[in-house]
């Protein structure tokens, strides 16, 4: 499939990249976030970068599900999540002032898929991202489980 200015898709491997506003943005919400000028609850999770080791911060949704907070790789290879495997699981969210160590469980199985069907009705403007780079086709329940596998779901755990 040809990649042009319009395409989510990468040229060289047909996958759904993320839009190149995305980390612009992020960059500018993260300095929102420290300023405390709106955005101080914004979820932020720091992991060690894979190769660098240097802490390397994301904002992200994190979504509360029966008593559980889950992430979603919203893009199939994202850093963060990369980063996060390369690391163990280990990392730390901030959420406003409060920092919290935690590690990230990578989940599969009905535990993923509950987490998939309702994220595109709880976290619509993520789910509305993933609708325009091509990673879903619908903003339904039943396009976002077709990522299972691809787009990995991780439970925060407290780190003990």
């Amino acid at each position: 499939m040809p990649n042009d200015a319009n395409s989510p898709l990468s040229a060289a491997s047909g996958k759904p990249v993320p839009p190149r506003w995305l980390k612009p943005m992020n960059k500018v919400f993260m300095a929102l976030s420290r300023t405390g000028i709106g955005m101080r609850e914004l979820p932020v999770l720091t992991v060690p970068g894979r190769t660098s080791g240097k802490p390397r911060s994301t904002p992200l949704s994190v979504l509360d599900l029966n008593d559980q907070r889950y992430l979603l790789e919203g893009f199939p290879g994202a850093d963060w999540a990369r980063n996060v495997r390369a690391a163990g699981g280990r990392g730390s969210l901030r959420i406003g002032k409060r920092i919290e160590d935690v590690q990230l469980v990578e989940v599969d199985g009905e535990e993923a898929l509950s987490v998939l069907r309702v994220w595109p009705e709880r976290m619509s403007d993520g789910a509305k991202i993933m609708l325009d780079a091509g990673v879903v086709t619908d903003l339904t329940p039943e396009a976002f489980e077709a990522v299972a596998g691809r787009c990995g779901v991780f439970r925060i755990e407290v780190a003990r």
